[in-house]
């Protein structure tokens, strides 16, 4: 009998490879919602009373730091405002006073933020900075120029003070320059400016007596 031919063995299929498991993308965390402002107590805008800034002025006069302005009393108070700051500082919800004050004593700025509820300064900064005269400041510095003879004396009939200006000197070697000083404007009704009166806060003095064209 002839022999049987056997019949090609087929290689095995190949497995399929498996394909990796697709790893889940973890899921974001939600957003965090800022603070809604519009949800704050309108009372903390409201102007300070007396009696707020009148228990500012004492808490920061208190503070150590300022002890000597405090002590000597040659300071004046440029500003007393509510101040409201936003969620999430320590601060948000309370009631803010901002207190800015020029110590004549020292030449210097103070710029203080009083916590009322707190009782505390919660923020100073002293610096050499000359913030906007007061209003008690241009009233002085008039009333100082009205009675310097040098102005009366130059004044003509119908003239008065026109503005009250914060100034500096120009050269180190003018006294308004390191020295807080005043500009008193005078002249007619009309507009017309005749002279310019330059007033040393600190020695609440005239210095300066300028015709308004040279000014």
């Amino acid at each position: 009998m002839p022999a049987m031919k056997k019949k090609p063995v087929k290689p095995a299929p190949k497995a399929k490879a498996k394909a990796a498991p697709v790893a889940k993308s973890a899921k974001k965390p939600p957003a965090k919602r800022s603070p809604d402002v519009a949800k704050a107590d309108p009372a903390l805008f409201d102007p300070l009373t007396p009696g707020e800034i009148a228990d500012a002025l004492r808490t920061l006069t208190e503070d150590r730091r300022v002890t000597a302005m405090a002590k000597v009393g040659r300071y004046r108070v440029i500003a007393a405002e509510p101040l409201v700051v936003k969620p999430p500082h320590w601060m948000a919800g309370h009631r803010l006073a901002r207190i800015v004050a020029y110590d004549y004593s020292q030449d210097r700025a103070v710029d203080a933020t009083v916590d009322l509820d707190a009782g505390v300064v919660a923020h100073l900064d002293i610096n050499t900075s000359q913030p906007m005269l007061s209003r008690d400041e241009e009233l002085l510095a008039i009333e100082i120029a009205m009675t310097d003879t040098r102005v009366s004396e130059k004044l003509h009939m119908g003239e008065a003070p026109q503005a009250t200006l914060h100034y500096w000197g120009r050269v180190p070697g003018d006294l308004a320059f390191a020295r807080r000083s005043a500009a008193v404007v005078f002249g007619r009704a009309d507009g017309h400016a005749s002279i310019v009166a330059v007033v040393d806060l600190l020695d609440q003095a005239v210095t300066q007596v300028v015709p308004a064209e040279l000014w």
